[in-house]
């Protein structure tokens, strides 16, 4: 007799509340994203200081990476809805605090914990609901599904964040910007809580001890499988460099080359919207042909070193060559998708603890919007805008190294299967 979940429709094999989540976490990102690419330079023109800005998103990254480990344990625990109605709330609380007390006052005592509040909302709304993907998705397009989700992630958070305010700017100001995110939000987090069941797992509701139990394990699966771990540096890698640009390199481009705002925002948004259309083709070639590991390790890793490079030195070659910019913009969106095979890859290394497993590739990617801005407070002032730039290609380049540890059972069976044909044919 069939289930509820086998008559459930379908598209494409996904079924149609994991779709229409995509399309929620597109509409939530976009307002979450309306401010990244612009945020830093205002307030630097409203009398902060680099380092001040910096910090001011090192707070928010840190109240990320907290949210972003607990999406996981959580949604294991509460199932998938309860944690995204939590983070909506969080994130409008914390937004019109942020905009009517931070920003109106000009009062940085109130912008450094209204900021971190909304730091909760989007990976409470947005790593749950990925967490839910992965039990809800065939495992022969796993891959494809995430790949789909961080399309529409990046999609909300960069395209439609950076095309959008580039068109608003001159309409509404930085102030209107702020307050239309709120309907972005509201809209999308509606949507994600009506559509998303809590079918994964039924609620816990044993002792204390459990509940404790269950909110460590993402760290103890580091323990039981570090192959976890690894994922997890891995993922605090794929966004730190990337994640730094915002708050450096426009001030960089305007001051040395004399690139406006608006033409980082388009060239920002251009790229991500590369990334959003091959985040649909690389992760087929990846389940298909190449595999996840080497995805990873070759495009994702090793690719946005070598990126992150060019992309500091193109406009000492080519000036202030918008066009050359936006080449190099559109690669490298293309180069980061290599590394959407994570999710799927140490979601395998822990088929039984995959919310466990995905609270670390969360806390990863939540790290990252901390120690980001962190290094660059750390280190702009010594080294200069260079010398960033070279600190974070390596970590890409240390991340390709890493790659090397993260084979998946199958594939060192394998290995192993043609050590031994070797030496018997010796």
């Amino acid at each position: 007799m069939k289930t509820v979940l086998d008559q459930e429709r379908t598209l494409g094999g996904l079924p149609m509340g994991v779709v229409w989540g995509f399309v929620a976490t597109l509409i939530f990102m976009a307002g979450d994203g309306l401010e990244h690419a612009w945020l830093s330079p205002y307030l630097i023109e409203k009398g902060l200081t680099v380092q001040q800005s910096a910090t001011l998103f090192a707070v928010y990254g840190a109240v990320l990476a907290i949210a972003s480990y607990f999406s996981g344990v959580l949604t294991e625990m509460w199932g998938p809805r309860k944690v995204m109605l939590i983070g909506l709330v969080t994130w409008l609380i914390g937004q019109v605090l942020f905009i009517e007390y931070g920003l109106k006052l000009n009062s940085y005592a109130i912008m450094l914990p209204t900021y971190g509040i909304r730091g909760l909302g989007y990976p409470l709304f947005c790593y749950s609901f990925l967490v839910w993907v992965t039990y809800r998705s065939p495992d022969r397009i796993l891959a494809t599904a995430v790949g789909l989700f961080w399309a529409a992630w990046s999609g909300g958070l960069y395209v439609v964040g950076s095309f959008f305010p580039a068109y608003m700017l001159p309409k509404i100001g930085y102030i209107g910007l702020l307050w239309s995110a709120v309907a972005w939000v509201l809209v999308g987090g509606i949507i994600g809580c009506i559509v998303v069941k809590d079918d994964m797992r039924k609620e816990q509701k044993g002792n204390p001890k459990e509940k404790l139990k269950s909110l460590l394990s993402g760290f103890t699966i580091c323990i039981e499988q570090p192959k976890v771990a690894i994922g997890g540096v891995v993922r605090i890698i794929n966004s730190t460099g990337i994640g730094s640009l915002p708050i450096f390199f426009p001030l960089y481009l305007h001051s040395e080359y004399g690139f406006t705002t608006e033409q980082f925002l388009q060239m920002w948004g251009t790229m991500w919207f590369a990334n959003i259309i091959f985040n649909l083709i690389i992760p087929y070639i990846s389940d298909k042909w190449l595999g996840w590991r080497k995805t990873i390790q070759w495009l994702g890793s090793f690719g946005m070193g070598v990126m992150l490079l060019v992309m500091l030195y193109t406009p000492q070659v080519f000036g202030s060559s918008f066009l050359a910019l936006n080449i190099v913009g559109i690669l490298m969106g293309i180069t980061l998708c290599g590394f959407v095979p994570l999710s799927a890859l140490v979601a395998s290394l822990a088929p039984e603890k995959k919310g466990s497993a995905m609270a670390i590739v969360s806390f990863g990617a939540g790290m990252s919007y901390f120690i980001a801005p962190a290094i660059v407070g750390l280190f702009i002032g010594i080294i200069g805008v260079h010398g960033v730039m070279w600190i974070f290609a390596g970590m890409y380049f240390l991340g390709a190294y890493l790659m090397k540890f993260m084979k998946l059972p199958s594939e060192e069976k394998q290995n192993k299967r043609e050590i031994l044909v070797e030496k018997q044919a010796g």
